[in-house]
């Protein structure tokens, strides 16, 4: 079956709120909604189908829209590549010209169903932040890293990983159910670098593989949520086959943990993501300063280790 490319916006609010579209009678699945958006036409690009698609149904006028992930979908009548932008700057007022209604949500508190069966990772994937704490007790000392991870918590942060397989087993079994315990008390989710029994065992949220673990896996773990960290192409093949949540890529930059390694810089990034269908995090001597140059080479946000728990003011 032919693949029919399309332009689809996740419209945000500052609120983290974006808006949905519900199909009309006369079309295929009538009544279920949709992210906005349309086909790509002949000479096209998906940016540009995304622009021309948003001001013919909804009268706006795009002023900021950046990749985001690309997902592919069979359905009965089409085979469709859906390329999601997100949107988060636009002049003028909302006025729809195709759907039956127009409703703001949240991806954790969704009030209307039916979706359209490709947007379900969609919605897993707009529960994520755009940033990722990881930890490094092991060289600042477990107590300064609980007391950079609470301040950090209290500061917004809501998705951390534990990266602690360099502490004695007791210390780094000891260290992880704290901070566990920690992080769900402030409603953040946490992942164990690398051992899903000890995620398994402290009630975490799920595990962050290493890519060595990653291309030695036949199938997912069964845990809420799995990352893994990727450096190739063939890693990131690897994640989305096996269905991941999301993953890391990096380095970008050289970093003071891998000063062997010289970054990939952003062009080959933006190149090694584009069409992918899963969240990326970059990762690699960045810091909140670079988010907007991430996510607009089409990353979900950036992974930090240092840059996390100064940012908490704790560390210096």
């Amino acid at each position: 079956m032919k693949i029919t490319d399309v332009a689809a916006a996740v419209i945000l609010r500052e609120d983290g709120s974006f808006l949905l579209g519900q199909r009309a009678a006369d079309t295929f699945y009538p009544g279920y909604w949709e992210f906005p958006g349309g086909k790509v036409e002949a000479g096209e690009t998906p940016h540009s189908a995304l622009i021309r698609e948003l001001h013919e149904e909804l009268e706006i006028e795009v002023l900021q829209a950046t990749p985001w992930i690309v997902r592919e979908h069979v359905y009965e009548h089409a085979h469709v590549r859906l390329h999601f932008f997100r949107v988060t700057r636009w002049r003028g007022e909302l006025r729809d010209h195709v759907h039956a209604a127009l409703v703001w949500q949240h991806a954790d508190a969704l009030a209307v169903t039916p979706m359209l069966p490709a947007n379900a990772p969609v919605l897993a994937a707009l529960r994520l932040p755009a940033q990722y704490g990881i930890t490094h007790a092991w060289q600042i000392g477990v107590d300064a890293q609980l007391a950079a991870l609470a301040a950090a918590l209290r500061g917004g942060l809501r998705l951390v990983q534990l990266r602690e397989t360099a502490l004695p087993e007791a210390q780094r079994n000891a260290f992880v159910a704290a901070a566990v315990s920690l992080c769900h008390d402030n409603s953040a989710r946490v992942l164990v670098n690398g051992d899903v029994a000890l995620a398994i065992a402290t009630q975490a949220d799920g595990v962050h593989l290493t890519a060595r673990q990653l291309m030695a896996l036949q199938a997912r773990p069964a845990l809420p949520l799995v990352a893994a960290s990727c450096h190739n192409r063939e890693e990131l093949a690897q994640a989305a086959g096996l269905g991941l949540d999301f993953v890391v890529l990096g380095p970008v930059q050289p970093t003071a943990s891998h000063p062997e390694q010289s970054g990939m810089g952003w062009s080959a990034f933006r190149d090694l993501i584009a069409r992918f269908p899963l969240p990326v995090y970059a990762i690699g001597g960045l810091t909140g300063a670079d988010l907007a140059t991430a996510q607009g080479c089409g990353a979900h946000g950036i992974a930090a280790i240092r840059a996390t728990w100064q940012a908490s003011g704790v560390l210096r």
